[in-house]
């Protein structure tokens, strides 16, 4: 038996272990099922979120594979809408399972290539397998925050959405007064000055137009007033709350051209539960990294990656345009 026989008998082995992989869906989960390489995966399908239909099929898998009830079982699915619940739950079931960054699984760089929802599934049984045998390069493995964690990061992002339907509403408004050639600022007193706006032959505004923007305008006044209520929620817990986190938030204030806004965000996305062994790894998070490209005597920079957290890449930028300023 030469090397390479040996290297892949070890490689396509049975190790006693079950891998297990998940096609998320809204309505239904896929279940791909295997114990090694150059097998079809054992397929199953479930209802969303019956964690008891995973359970039976996980026991039904281990039966049919021939492996004991303790047999080791290894999951993995991709990070997306069904965020990090089912993680939590599967470590509660002793299952050792991995949340995976969609957009670091190779795919096939054809123009027109297949792609079905078994063929997904397949890949990612296959890729599971890879990286348990030591292909830690293979892909990105997320790091799952605890319940406490990603609480911690609701106020800001509420707050951002917040301002973005602000944003709309404000734009929507223009955007209605315009088609009908009538400009005016969208701010106090806009009802009452409302009134008075004629169009451009001198009669008033329509009916139909006017109901319009005046339920819009009440919209607008009510996110307003939802802005206003997170404000000063994250103004409270700053002078008030004893957190470590709420304490790093503090820190940050005290340098130059860093306001709340920067200080809170930084802390809940970044620093407050995440580790970094270097710099490397913070401007990676932030999708800061050159993207170098490199090709015979030819090289170039494509720019900065983007792939990382993208609240935390504007809000650095943001900073650093106001540090040159």
């Amino acid at each position: 038996m030469n090397q390479l026989t040996a290297h892949k008998r070890e490689y396509t082995r049975n190790r006693g272990d079950l891998y297990l992989a998940f096609e998320l869906g809204s309505k239904e989960w896929k279940l791909g099922f295997s114990v090694g390489f150059g097998q079809r995966p054992r397929e199953r399908t479930v209802s969303a979120g019956d964690l008891a239909g995973v359970r039976r099929e996980i026991e039904r898998a281990k039966r049919r594979f021939g492996l004991s009830d303790e047999a080791r079982v290894l999951s993995c699915y991709e990070a997306g809408r069904d965020g990090f619940w089912l993680h939590r739950y599967l470590v509660h079931v002793a299952v050792k399972n991995l949340v995976v960054d969609s957009s670091s699984i190779e795919v096939n760089r054809r123009a027109r290539r297949a792609k079905t929802d078994k063929m997904d599934l397949g890949k990612l049984v296959s890729m599971l397998m890879r990286y348990d045998h030591g292909e830690r390069k293979l892909w990105s493995v997320v790091r799952v925050p605890t319940v406490e964690q990603e609480d911690s990061r609701q106020l800001h992002r509420e707050l951002k959405a917040l301002r973005g339907e602000r944003t709309r509403h404000i734009n929507r408004i223009k955007g209605l007064l315009a088609s009908y050639g009538v400009r005016m600022r969208v701010g106090r007193g806009f009802l009452d000055r409302l009134e008075t706006k004629r169009l451009w032959d001198g009669r008033p505004l329509p009916l139909g137009l006017k109901k319009r923007l005046v339920r819009e305008y009440e919209r607008l006044e009510m996110v307003k007033g939802q802005i206003k209520q997170v404000e000063a929620e994250r103004a409270d817990l700053v002078k008030t709350s004893e957190s470590p986190d709420v304490e790093k938030v503090r820190q940050l204030l005290e340098l130059r051209g860093i306001g709340i806004n920067s200080a809170w965000l930084y802390v809940m996305e970044f620093f407050g539960w995440r580790e970094f062994r270097n710099r490397r790894e913070v401007g990676a998070l932030a999708g800061l990294t050159p993207t170098p490209h490199q090709s015979g005597d030819e090289a170039w920079e494509r720019g900065i990656s983007k792939a990382g957290n993208r609240y935390i890449r504007s809000m650095a930028i943001q900073i650093a345009w106001a540090w040159l300023r």
